[in-house]
């Protein structure tokens, strides 16, 4: 099978980051044999396009269980993992990706990876879809569906349905109650602060982190400032969601006004230019900005670089502006998401879920592809109850059911009921 990486001499590094995972994504574990038995995906082509590093990989594999041939290809070109990538190639997947790729390099990738001519595809902030259907057109008609991972994904998707441009079905995986619920919160509230603890090896607590948005990534970074004793502020452009923020505790206001007061800035809004140089220069000496949503264009780094009297590397990941006021800026992993760029991105158990979500989504649209017109669709309700259940069998748990009269009982309407 084609691959383009970087050295596969570092496949046995790689292999032992995915052999650690392996045995903590139990729910994926019980899925994988599902596939083994049925092979869902049998003599079909599938690209995935995610964040390549360990927890990935084992994804990779559940779905070659299942009877696929399979190629991946990075999402992001600062959160490949050279050795993961060398292992995957090792076991007969293929790959197209290194760290650190130009722009250049991650968009040839992008077409390499489209040459495998896929049958299903697992996308991450759409960048996949979106290269299909502006360059490789003669491919639409070839794929069958498949499922998309992030907020900045499905809103790319839905924007493409509104305009008619959307060529085949694709399941909004980040819609999943499994997925926002514990990747989004506690995955990115964990992962978040893990890339930047890592980077600057700084306290966090008695300092003021300000972090815009307030969605599920969002409320899981704040939860964990919280939690390491920071004083938290919460950036926001919806009411509900402002209130929201006020009544767990935070302080609201605008981006404007916190910039004063910040000593970490972390970004989680899936929009653009939310801290630009109307911020910057409000900003104290020392501040250290980050962004955790999908795409590098939160902090505007363009801007900074143009007000900014100087730059230089301070530290691996960290880049050190000084303004012409004097104050000096820190951005980490150059805007990108910081939780991947510069750490290992949310822990195993997290991905878990979220991968077994991913898996089981694909296999429902191999099944009824023929069935689903083109057009995003949301996670089928006992696939999202059915990872749920897993997870808790895989920690040797087991909850209530309801009775026949208590089902009975909630599907009624009338008012009136019989005397005991």
């Amino acid at each position: 099978m084609k691959s383009t990486i970087r050295d596969i001499t570092l496949a046995p590094l790689g292999q032992r980051k995915i052999d650690w995972v392996v045995p903590r994504m139990q729910v994926l574990n019980m899925v994988r044999k599902e596939f083994e038995e049925q092979l869902p995906f049998a003599g079909k082509k599938v690209v995935i396009c995610l964040h390549l590093e360990a927890k990935t990989a084992y994804l990779a594999h559940v779905i070659r269980a299942g009877g696929a041939e399979v190629t991946v290809v990075a999402s992001n070109p600062l959160s490949t993992q050279d050795d993961v990538v060398a292992a995957l190639v090792q076991k007969g997947i293929g790959a197209h990706a290194w760290h650190d790729a130009t722009e250049e390099e991650f968009k040839r990738h992008l077409q390499l990876a489209l040459d495998f001519e896929p049958d299903f595809i697992i996308d991450d902030g759409g960048d996949l879809v979106s290269t299909m259907h502006t360059t490789r057109p003669e491919l639409l008609q070839k794929v069958k569906g498949g499922a998309e991972e992030t907020t900045t994904g499905v809103l790319r998707l839905h924007s493409m349905v509104e305009e008619g441009a959307l060529k085949f079905p694709m399941i909004a995986v980040n819609d999943a109650q499994c997925k926002y619920l514990f990747d989004n919160r506690y995955g990115t509230g964990q992962s978040v602060w893990d890339g930047i603890m890592r980077t600057t090896n700084l306290v966090v607590a008695g300092k003021t982190s300000v972090i815009a948005g307030y969605g599920w990534c969002g409320k899981g970074v704040a939860l964990r400032a919280k939690g390491l004793g920071a004083r938290v502020i919460i950036c926001e452009v919806n009411p509900i969601k402002a209130n929201e923020a006020l009544m767990d505790g935070f302080e609201v206001m605008p981006m404007a006004e916190a910039a004063k007061f910040g000593d970490f800035f972390i970004t989680v809004t899936g929009n653009t230019d939310i801290i630009n140089k109307e911020h910057f220069v409000l900003m104290k000496s020392g501040a250290i900005m980050c962004n955790a949503g999908h795409f590098d264009v939160e902090v505007n780094v363009a801007q900074l670089k143009e007000i900014a009297v100087s730059e230089r590397i301070a530290r691996t990941n960290i880049t050190e502006y000084i303004l012409p006021g004097g104050q000096l800026l820190y951005l980490l992993a150059e805007g990108r998401l910081v939780n991947l760029a510069a750490g290992d991105g949310h822990p195993a158990e997290v991905m878990d879920m979220t991968f077994a979500l991913q898996a089981l989504s694909l296999q429902y649209v191999a099944l009824n592809y023929e069935k689903l017109s083109a057009g995003v669709y949301q996670v089928n309700t006992e696939i999202d109850e059915k990872v749920a259940m897993l997870k808790l069998q895989s920690l040797g748990l087991s909850i209530d059911k309801l009775t026949k009269d208590q089902k009975i009982y909630l599907s009624s309407w009338s008012c009136t009921e019989e005397a005991n």
